[in-house]
Parts: C-alpha cells; sequence; structure tokens
C-alpha cells in the first residue's frame, strides 16, 4: 500500500504510533515537507495533555518546513494545536487565524480561536507560576548536593547544564543562566537577557528561594562583572580591552552608547546579529547586567572608528562612575524605577479600554508599549510560564472635590494592600497605573491569577465604585467584568 494511504489509515484507526515509526524509519532523502508535517501530526494526536515533550516535537518538526508550507492551512492549524496544549494561547491564536485565512469557514478551527480568545480573557493556568516556582525549588533541594559534587570536581559539565536546567524547568519552559563555585560556595546567575519583563519573573523566583539552600547557594539576577571581561568565539577570545567606545549622549541618569570592535570586522559584514550578541555579553560582563539595564539606553554598532578616540569597553564603568551613574547592580534599582507618561485621548479611543488614558506611571514601560501597539509578545512570553500581565479598571467619576487627583491615588493605594493581603504578596507584583477622563487602571503581574481575582472581587465588593473589571494586556481580547452597578 502507498505510504500515504496508509497513513490515512493509521490516522482514520487513530494508530499514531505506527505513522511514528514508519515516518521516522524513512532515509533522510525520502522525507518530504508534506511526510514531515504529517508527522508533527501523529505526534500532536499520540500526545496526551500533559505530554510537553510531544508537543514541543512537533512545533520543531513543523518550523524546519515552514518555508514550503506555511501559508497551508494543515500546517498552520498543527501548529496552532501544540501550542494550544502547551498552554500557549497566545501563539496558538496567532496560527488559527492564519489556518482560518487559508480555509475560511473551518468549524474546528473557528472553535478553537473562541476558546483561545476566551482563555486569554481570563487565563486559568493548570499550575500558575506561584506553584511552578514553588516545585521547582522543592526540587531543587532534593538535588542540590548532587549538583554540588558535581561542580565541585569540576568535571561532567554538560551533565551539570542538564540537571540544572531540569531543575529550572518547573519554573521556566526556556531560562538562561551561569554558574560558578569557589571553595564551599555555589553561584547560580539568571540572566534576564536585557528584559525587563524576564528580569521581574526572575527577580520573584529569586526571592521564593528556600532558606535551607542560602546555606550553600548564592542565587543572583543578572551577569556579574568580571575583573577581566573577555567572550571566546569559534576559537577567538575578544576582550573589553579591544572593544572601542564612544558615550554619544548623557541624560542624568543614563547614556548612550556607538560601539566598535576592529577584532569582529569580518563577522560583522557576514552576521552582524552575532557582533551585537557578542559586545551585549560583553558589555553585561564589564558593568554587571544590571547596571548595564539601568544606565544605557541604547547601543549603536558602528562598523568604523569614530572621530575621537573614545575609550576601551574596560575603561567605561569609570568613565560613567565620573559622570555620577549608579552602577548598583541590586535588580531594585530597575524594578523600582518608574516612568511618567502622559496620553492626549482622541474621540475615536474614548470608548477603548485604556482609551481615555491622560497620565500614567509604571515600572514596565515595555507592556504599555506593546499594548497600544496591539503587540502581544511580552503577555505571550509570561502567559506561557503561568503568569498573567493585566489591570484593574473601574470608573472614577465618584471621586469630586479639590483633592480628587489626591482621593484617586489612595484609592488605588488602598486597593493594592488590600489586594495583596487578601491573595498573599508572593501572589502579585504591582507595576503602577494610570488616570483617564472615565476610569482609573491598576497594573500588575499576577503569580497566581485565580488568588488575586478572588482577592479583587472581594474588595472591590465593599468599594465604592459602582463597577470594576479586569482585562490582559491584550487589546485583542475583552475584558472580564469583576463586580457590577446592575442589580
Amino acid at each position: 500500500m502507498d505510504l500515504g494511504k496508509q497513513i490515512e489509515l493509521w490516522n482514520e484507526n487513530e494508530q499514531y504510533s505506527q505513522i511514528i515509526h514508519a515516518i521516522e524509519a524513512l532515509e533522510e532523502n525520502q522525507l518530504t515537507p508534506e511526510l514531515i508535517s504529517e508527522l508533527a501530526k501523529a505526534y500532536n494526536n499520540a500526545a496526551d495533555s500533559n505530554d510537553q515533550a510531544s508537543f514541543e516535537k512537533a512545533i520543531a518538526l513543523l518550523k524546519t518546513v515552514e518555508e514550503p508550507l506555511g501559508k497551508d492551512h494543515n500546517w498552520n492549524f498543527r501548529m496552532a494545536y501544540a501550542y494550544y496544549y502547551l498552554d500557549q494561547e497566545g501563539p496558538a491564536l496567532n496560527y488559527f487565524e492564519r489556518a482560518l485565512e487559508a480555509r475560511p469557514g473551518d468549524e474546528d478551527t473557528l472553535a478553537f480561536i473562541e476558546d483561545c480568545r476566551r482563555r486569554l480573557a481570563l487565563p486559568r493556568f493548570e499550575k500558575p507560576f506561584r506553584t511552578r516556582v514553588q516545585e521547582s525549588w522543592r526540587l531543587f533541594e532534593s538535588e542540590e548536593q548532587v549538583l554540588r559534587v558535581r561542580m565541585r570536581n569540576r568535571i561532567e559539565s554538560e551533565e551539570i547544564i542538564s540537571q540544572t536546567t531540569r531543575l529550572l524547568h518547573p519554573a521556566f519552559s526556556e531560562i538562561a543562566f551561569e554558574m560558578g563555585c569557589n571553595q564551599d560556595h555555589y553561584d547560580l546567575i539568571l540572566t534576564p537577557e536585557g528584559d525587563r519583563v524576564r528580569l521581574i519573573a526572575l527577580d520573584y523566583y529569586q526571592k521564593q528561594m528556600p532558606e535551607s539552600l542560602k546555606k550553600h547557594w548564592n542565587v543572583m539576577v543578572g551577569r556579574q562583572p568580571a575583573p577581566k571581561a573577555a567572550l571566546r568565539i569559534a576559537g577567538q577570545e575578544i576582550s573589553a580591552d579591544e572593544v572601542q567606545v564612544w558615550i554619544t549622549e548623557h541624560r542624568e541618569k543614563s547614556v548612550s552608547l556607538a560601539v566598535s570592535c576592529p577584532a569582529l570586522a569580518g563577522l560583522m559584514a557576514e552576521n552582524e546579529n552575532q557582533v551585537w550578541w557578542i559586545l551585549s555579553i560583553l558589555i553585561d560582563q564589564t558593568l554587571g547586567e544590571i547596571a548595564a539595564m539601568a544606565v544605557i539606553d541604547e547601543v549603536k554598532l558602528v562598523s568604523q572608528p569614530q572621530s575621537d578616540a573614545g575609550m576601551t569597553l574596560a575603561e567605561l564603568p569609570e568613565a560613567l562612575r565620573g559622570l555620577g551613574l549608579d552602577l548598583n547592580r541590586d535588580p531594585a534599582r530597575v524594578l523600582n524605577s518608574y516612568t511618567a507618561y502622559r496620553m492626549e485621548p482622541g474621540e475615536e479611543r474614548l470608548e477603548q479600554v485604556r482609551g481615555d488614558v491622560t497620565v500614567g506611571s509604571t515600572c514596565c514601560p515595555v507592556l504599555i508599549q506593546q499594548y497600544l501597539q496591539g503587540m502581544t509578545q511580552a503577555v505571550d512570553d509570561l502567559h506561557k510560564e503561568g503568569i498573567a500581565a493585566g489591570f484593574f479598571y473601574y470608573p472614577i467619576d465618584g471621586f469630586q472635590g479639590e483633592d480628587r487627583a489626591k482621593a484617586i491615588l489612595d484609592f488605588r493605594d488602598e486597593l493594592e494592600a488590600e489586594i495583596s493581603e487578601k491573595a498573599g504578596t508572593d501572589a502579585v507584583t504591582w507595576l503602577g497605573g494610570a488616570s483617564g477622563i472615565h476610569c482609573g487602571y491598576l497594573d500588575f503581574i499576577a503569580w497566581d491569577l485565580k488568588a488575586v481575582l478572588d482577592a479583587a472581587v472581594a474588595v472591590f465588593e465593599t468599594s465604592p465604585v459602582a463597577w470594576a473589571a479586569f482585562q490582559t494586556f491584550r487589546t485583542n481580547v475583552g475584558g472580564i467584568l469583576l463586580k457590577s452597578d446592575e442589580e
């Protein structure tokens, strides 16, 4: 029987393992894009809802044939299906919508789209991040002695990385880290890679570290500065002394830089992104990652040296201190740094949620920026870890008088305090808020959304506002009413 016909028969009889074995037994030159897509479908169908590895395998297979099949209904549906069962409804929705474009009116696709939007509007994670973090630290406690032995003996480096990844995996689907040891002291450095949203999650994780581990382990967030920063790439070592730096703009608390590395000139012409990655890591190693995030607004790569000599990257820390900049490496300096913003609502936006905002402040500008631009990358990255980024909103027309602005801010502060008390301080991190023509807004990241929403319902129920609602930082899903003024 023709293999295609046989695959159809196996699918009809739900014999998905037969499909997997048959396709994987083929020689590489026999594998067509269509067969690889069928193999991904089989992995999707063979998996149960908790089989994360099979769904990840399906995605990896499908990505290899995106170029020939990326506009095909089946390819997009299979990608969406895998993301859906990985509890990543954001990417799933995107692929389901693309699948619908390829096959308008498809009932299965429409049903999944409706369910994705419902789940995104009110995420109900099987395991919220708070639970995932607890599980990760319990696993770390149970295996850390073995990990210390391996690190102390300075062997089995692949096993050390593999074990540590596995210990962190209950909390993070993907994570970057570095490790080191000095006598009986062991370092685990969690790196946000310059991402403030990821920094918030890593800081939360670090703060939940059990006391029992602190005897031997020092868990830090952000790459630490090295005395002589250097990076080895493909047998070539690049040091901070070989990188030229120019301060192109100096503000009160930050600078912009231009950087050049003659030793990477050849690579710059071939792969500018890799040069960017190399120099970014060297900057982190020289200043410390948190300090770099705090004081550097922009880094521009230049292929040719500037007119003046500038300085080496190794000399940059002293130069920044000379400008009065703080190179403190405490994550709190970034996380507690608030950006104020003003907006001018137009008539066409007043009916939109947050469309009436006039002033606000936030310690996580990227969430506000992406929401206003209709982007979802940051909120999707959090969602896949069981984290919800969203906001409460409620009417403020009841606040009147000369001290109206103060009363609105005081009410927001009271909401924070009361919801935190009821949900638990480890359930939520507050990001700031905003005031609009009609509504007030309180922004947060929920490490346990159910606990936060349950607490919010109880708090709003006794509050003076007529109604209140919750929405994630998405423009393509609706809000969820927490309190209604209707009888």
